[in-house]
């Protein structure tokens, strides 16, 4: 293995990205997803990025040395031949499906926007100018493999009034290790072997980040505005210019499959999407990219969307790729958890519109993925049903 740490800084010096290489260079898209996954390249390659750049060949890259003290654990994962997943998403509709996808024999990497600014997460994110923590701890919870105490422990919230009030354990523990382990990424691994979770977490960046939405000569700032003014925005984009983490995008290189969980779909899945490197990589990848479209229709966000409207939106985001295929619901609600859906919360189930999904050129995957939890009363995938017609999908 090798590092480009000397390509990287001289883009970044020019203002280039990977994919100049491509555009202005003609180096093929296999060649730069070498150059992310630290593979070795040719000398004459080497040579002609080299004379491109006005740099030492040598200047480029340099050898990795090898660790003796690596983790058995990595190893037999890495060896291990089972296919990559990298899913992308925030929020409960992503812990859900990744509740299922840890049973089945799959390398699973989560990644997960930071940009919410709601609740617990939002005190914390302006308070410790952080990227926000809540999604992200969800999701470690959602692949534990501990006791249940353990996990009853990191979910609760402090009820007293107070400075604490609200703040579930899984946050301050989150923010404190952001401290500690000096940023995002390392923080939720650590937490991710203190909960023994099968698979990878990883933060979509680790800068402090708010989603914007532009729209009838107005910005509207943060997640919360833009989830509730869906209708009045035009495009999405963040403060800045955010910097994804390498480690996203060689795990988006390497994949076998790119899954986007159901969710919020503006501020959960199309967050990654607005990030350029994120797209770059998925124009990159050979592996197919699946949805897993939502049960119910978000009120303000996506209200009367079929599955096929969602596929709409994500392939518009995506520009150089799209949807290959979607895992989409066929089973009917009880009447009485429809009506209730639909007078409490203006919630409707999504249509399945084969024809017209068809007609993008997608392949459908369904069943009855409806599950109802018994504690909550809600509408959620059966997980075990869902993961399952992932897996089979890579079969």
């Amino acid at each position: 293995m090798v590092t480009y740490h000397g390509l990287e800084n001289r883009l970044n010096e020019l203002g280039l990205s990977r994919s100049d290489l491509t555009r202005q260079l003609g180096i093929s898209s296999r060649t730069v997803a070498k150059i992310a996954k630290g593979e070795k390249l040719s000398s004459n390659t080497l040579e002609k990025i080299a004379e491109f750049l006005d740099i030492r060949p040598d200047q480029l890259m340099e050898e990795e040395i090898p660790s003796g003290n690596r983790n058995s654990i990595d190893h037999m994962s890495g060896s291990s031949g089972m296919k990559k997943v990298v899913i992308f998403g925030g929020g409960t509709g992503i812990s859900s499906i990744l509740t299922g996808l840890k049973l089945f024999p799959l390398d699973v990497t989560a990644v997960i926007a930071v940009s919410d600014d709601g609740s617990s997460t939002g005190v914390l994110k302006e308070e410790l100018d952080i990227p926000a923590v809540g999604d992200l701890g969800k999701v470690l919870l959602a692949m534990n493999n501990v006791d249940e105490d353990f996990v009853r422990l990191l979910r609760y919230r402090f009820q007293k009034s107070g400075s604490l009030q609200n703040h579930p354990v899984r946050n301050i523990l989150l923010a404190a290790l952001i401290d500690l382990k000096g940023n995002l990424t390392e923080a939720a691994k650590y937490m991710g072997g203190l909960l023994r979770v099968k698979g990878t977490v990883l933060p979509l960046t680790e800068e402090k980040v708010e989603l914007i939405g532009y729209g009838n000569e107005r910005a509207y700032v943060g997640e919360v505005a833009v989830s509730s003014h869906i209708r009045d925005i035009d495009y999405l984009t963040y403060d800045h210019p955010i910097k994804v983490s390498r480690e996203v995008v060689s795990k988006v290189l390497d994949a076998d499959l790119i899954v986007f969980s159901p969710g919020s779909l503006y501020t959960s899945i199309i967050p990654h999407l607005i990030a350029r490197e994120v797209r770059e990589a998925l124009e990159m990848t050979p592996a197919p990219i699946m949805y897993i479209s939502n049960l119910v229709t978000q009120p303000g966000e996506t209200d009367g969307y079929s599955v096929s409207d969602h596929i709409k939106v994500l392939n518009k985001y995506l520009k150089g790729r799209k949807v290959d295929m979607v895992i989409a619901n066929s089973g009917t609600v009880a009447p009485e958890i429809a009506a209730a859906y639909r007078i409490k919360e203006n919630k409707f189930k999504v249509e399945l519109d084969r024809e017209e999904i068809e007609n993008l050129g997608v392949r459908i995957l369904s069943d009855d993925l409806i599950k109802i939890d018994m504690e909550l009363g809600t509408i959620v995938h059966d997980e075990l049903k869902t993961a399952y017609m992932v897996f089979s999908s890579l079969m």
